[in-house]
């Protein structure tokens, strides 16, 4: 019964982490696009806008956008490690990091869409002549 009892929680464990691990792809994928539509948005502040303070901007959320991806890279790493080696039940306290890492994840999208909106507003006061 305890050999049944351990399988079952192992194999719960493995779930969660699983899943988890899925999640995570999406959002490393989704930094990886953000990254890309960064290096568009600077070519069109050097080209359109010229404003420095966009142009600060944009470079410190690179650099942000960078640190992220490094940040959910290790966990990534740590996660795998856990899914095939690890014994740590899957607890609160295991799904309280997690969501802390999507509130961060969270967040951070929310400002890269408010950086967008700034720029796209700037871009609105342009007119063809």
């Amino acid at each position: 019964m305890e050999i049944e009892l351990t399988y079952k929680t192992n194999e719960h464990r493995r779930l969660c982490i699983k899943k988890d691990l899925i999640e995570l792809s999406q959002w490393i994928d989704t930094l990886s696009n953000i990254n890309v539509e960064l290096g568009y948005l600077i070519l069109i502040e050097k080209q359109l806008l010229k404003e420095n303070s966009i142009d600060v901007d944009l470079h410190n959320f690179r650099r942000k956008n960078t640190l992220l991806m490094g940040m959910l890279c290790r966990y990534e790493q740590e996660l795998k490690t856990e899914y095939e080696y690890g014994k740590i039940e899957y607890n609160v306290t295991r799904a309280k990091e997690h969501e802390k890492k999507r509130d961060i994840n969270v967040e951070f999208i929310q400002e890269f869409m408010q950086l967008k909106k700034r720029i796209y507003t700037k871009l609105c006061k342009y007119q063809r002549k």
